[in-house]
């Protein structure tokens, strides 16, 4: 995926070496580092996402800046094939409805471009407004991931399993 992805209002372009510094600094933002906690660097953090080739990063763009990023990665096993996606947005944009468009734009070409039959995604299940964002996309409920991911907090926290099939992508 070289050439950007355009939405309705943002693009999706790889993300580069100098896309770290913006993205380290909104993964701190407190919003973001509630669901995407990290260590004491995070743009060693960053740095280490955008070298995993198994799991693209793309740069969310808007309005001629980076306002967050959103990966995949493939389950590629023939009986299990399938895609998975996380995405964080700056806070300064929320309810914008910036974080349905680069869902539904990265959905769209993971369909339509390599063949994903289901896409899976799992926010926190207390996480209302990632839930409807997903579910503005198509994405389902399937279950509660109880005790799923450990929280800034160091308690467990449940997930919420969505997934989308190719024909319910709105």
């Amino acid at each position: 995926m070289q050439t950007p992805l355009c939405g309705r209002s943002v693009a999706l372009r790889p993300a580069t070496a100098a896309d770290v510094p913006v993205l380290a600094a909104i993964r701190a933002t407190p919003e973001v580092y509630a669901r995407w906690r990290g260590g004491a660097d995070l743009a060693a953090e960053v740095a280490e996402d955008l070298a995993d080739t198994d799991t693209p990063v793309l740069a969310i763009e808007y309005g001629g800046r980076v306002v967050g990023a959103i990966q995949w990665h493939a389950e590629n096993t023939p009986d299990y094939r399938h895609a998975g996606l996380d995405i964080f947005l700056d806070p300064a944009v929320h309810g914008r409805g910036l974080g349905t468009d680069a869902v539904r734009t990265l959905a769209r070409q993971l369909i339509t471009e390599y063949g994903f039959h289901r896409l899976v995604i799992d926010p926190a299940a207390d996480n209302a407004a990632a839930i409807r964002c997903y579910a503005k996309v198509g994405f389902r409920p399937v279950g509660v991931m109880r005790a799923y991911e450990r929280g800034s907090d160091g308690s467990w926290h449940d997930g919420l399993l969505m997934d989308l099939l190719a024909d319910e992508l709105t």
